[in-house]
């Protein structure tokens, strides 16, 4: 047996306590430093939404109707096919975040949580240490929204599926709203709605109801962490299929031009870009801002985290579009109904940049 005499236990036991004071301090610091290692140099934080086009892998899940994404269907959806998406969505949103990688990625039309698993860690995107939020959704052909988050930015706290109940319907049939909930770069609690509303598919007003009812329940999600917290800090951000003007986001849910946000709890940051007659999605001859930015005021520069220039963009680069006969540039789609295009999504991304305008005291 050694022996070891109590004065050198005690000393020992003193310099580890001494030790791990520090690094609990200094982990605190890190967390809490709006400034983190990995950042835009001014402190700047992508935020993007990208309806990615029927993402599915290439397994048979009996539970959802993914009959058309199987190889030997007549899409022939194959590994290799589902490994170049992977890819190609990857180099996009890497470019999205400028010199640094995005830091909330809400995605669209994702089959199921193993697809975003895998696409976090495919190309760039793997420095980026992301987290994923899914849940599965009772919409029909089995796609659902998520979020990839970067851990060194967002602290992850909880989330919830907000079931979207469709008129003259006992139950929900379309994709759920995703609430997730957390603290970023402060300590900031900020609330994220990632959404893919009912589509346009049988007519733009024959369909509108649906997306008033998805506008309807969200609002009630959003008025009452207003109720709570004026000053709360809320993104929504998804697929809509509505565009800002439309009555769904600018009378129901109450998302007004960022111009007009006095008095307003939401704020449409697409709004500006749909009135210069740019769009996320192409059909028929016309751009649509279908793919939507949507903060509450507490995030439109009044203390701490807030959003850069007040507005959101369209991601657009030549490696994602393709010129159509008419000469428009328009999103390369994957499949043009069962024929393989090649493209990345018939969706262009949407984003914004949230920035420090003074540090929390």
């Amino acid at each position: 047996m050694v022996w070891i005499p109590i004065r050198y236990i005690r000393y020992m036991t003193r310099k580890a306590l001494y030790v791990a004071g520090w690094l609990i301090l200094a982990a605190v610091f890190w967390f809490c430093s709006p400034h983190m290692p990995g950042r835009q140099g001014s402190g700047d934080y992508t935020v993007v939404f990208y309806n990615v086009e029927n993402l599915y892998d290439v397994f048979d899940d009996p539970a959802v109707n993914d009959n058309e994404f199987l190889p030997g269907s007549k899409k022939s959806w194959t590994k290799e096919r589902y490994s170049k998406k992977l890819s190609e969505l990857a180099t996009v949103l890497v470019a999205t975040g400028d010199r640094n990688l995005p830091v909330l990625i809400g995605l669209g039309e994702v089959e199921n949580r193993k697809v975003v698993e895998e696409l976090a860690v495919t190309g760039g995107l793997r420095k980026g240490k992301y987290g994923v939020v899914h849940e599965d959704s009772p919409d029909g052909r089995g796609i659902d929204v998520a979020l990839m988050y970067r851990q060194d930015f967002f602290r992850l706290l909880g989330h919830q599926v907000v079931p979207v109940i469709l008129p003259e319907r006992n139950r929900a049939t379309t994709r759920d709203i995703l609430h997730v909930w957390g603290n970023a770069p402060g300590g900031e609690e900020m609330h994220l709605f990632i959404n893919h509303w009912p589509s346009r598919s049988g007519g733009v007003q024959q369909t509108e109801r649906d997306r008033i009812a998805a506008a309807r329940i969200l609002k009630g999600k959003t008025d009452s962490l207003y109720s709570v917290n004026p000053e709360i800090k809320i993104i929504v951000m998804g697929d809509l299929n509505d565009t800002p003007p439309d009555r769904s986001l600018q009378e129901v849910l109450g998302a007004v031009h960022p111009e007009r946000k006095d008095g307003a709890k939401l704020v449409n940051l697409m709004y500006p870009a749909h009135l210069r007659g740019e769009g996320s999605y192409y059909y028929r001859g016309s751009y649509d801002m279908l793919d939507n930015m949507i903060v509450s005021t507490g995030l439109m520069g009044k203390e701490g985290l807030s959003v850069k220039n007040g507005e959101g963009y369209v991601f657009i680069r030549d490696f994602m579009t393709f010129t159509n006969p008419q000469g428009h540039k328009v999103p390369n789609r994957t499949y043009v109904g069962d024929r393989y295009t090649g493209g990345i999504s018939d969706h262009y991304p949407v984003y914004f940049t949230l920035t420090y305008l003074r540090n929390i005291k």
